[in-house]
């Protein structure tokens, strides 16, 4: 499942207008390097490293057993045709992410999707969400990591750092200069990979930091 994409995405959309609030360039390259971080949490991907007859930074398949998925699927098809830097793996991916999402979390009921009426804007979409309890969830979730200092779950701590390396978190929360002061130095903590040494880490944790280390320099 593509936990960290569609959180999100289902985070990006939870406002009033029901239309995704980050700019359409931004956001492709999030969600596309948001599944990346998915498939290193699966642990089906990582970065090759010093000295691996791969070059550095490049993204190498693992083997495991087939995802199901209609998000992560694609990706990992293109990943395995040969090992791509994420700067590429990005490129390839942003296109085409954000409508798979959509349509994924349509179908699980997550967002109903309303066609604009107007002479204007007659070929608008928006995508209120029909269900909250996820969203919630998850926004629950990065504000307890981003203001308690509670340790991030490995899904909040993925898309903390992912909107903190293209700007992004002023997507999601209004502060003043005082409060985006903590907001920068605390997602810094968080996408330098500290909520690692804070939990107990498994393999998938200690890949997805690996990963999203690589992942990160692509965005900016």
């Amino acid at each position: 499942m593509a936990q960290i994409a569609e959180n999100l995405l289902l985070l990006l959309l939870d406002n009033a207008t029901g239309k995704p609030g980050l700019d359409g360039a931004r956001r492709g390259r999030v969600l596309g390097a948001a599944v990346l971080l998915d498939l290193a949490l699966a642990c089906r991907i990582r970065p090759a490293l010093d000295g691996e007859p791969v070059r550095a930074r490049r993204l190498l398949v693992l083997t495991g057993p087939d995802l199901a998925d209609p998000v992560l699927d694609p990706a990992l098809r293109l990943l395995r045709r040969r090992p791509i830097t994420p700067e590429a793996a990005i490129a390839k991916l942003r296109g085409g992410v954000e409508s798979t999402l959509l349509r994924r979390l349509e179908r699980t009921g997550q967002i109903r999707p309303v066609r604009l009426r107007s002479k204007v804007l007659n070929r608008a979409w928006v995508w209120p969400l029909t269900d909250r309890t996820r969203v919630n969830q998850a926004r629950s979730e990065l504000l307890s990591a981003l203001f308690d200092l509670r340790c991030p779950t490995p899904s909040t701590a993925a898309i903390i750092s992912l909107l903190h390396a293209v700007d992004g978190l002023g997507a999601l929360l209004s502060l003043n200069d005082r409060g985006w002061r903590w907001v920068h130095a605390r997602a810094g903590e968080i996408a330098g990979g500290a909520w690692v040494d804070e939990s107990p880490a498994r393999l998938p944790e200690i890949n997805l930091a690996v990963t999203t280390s690589v992942v990160r320099p692509a965005l900016a």
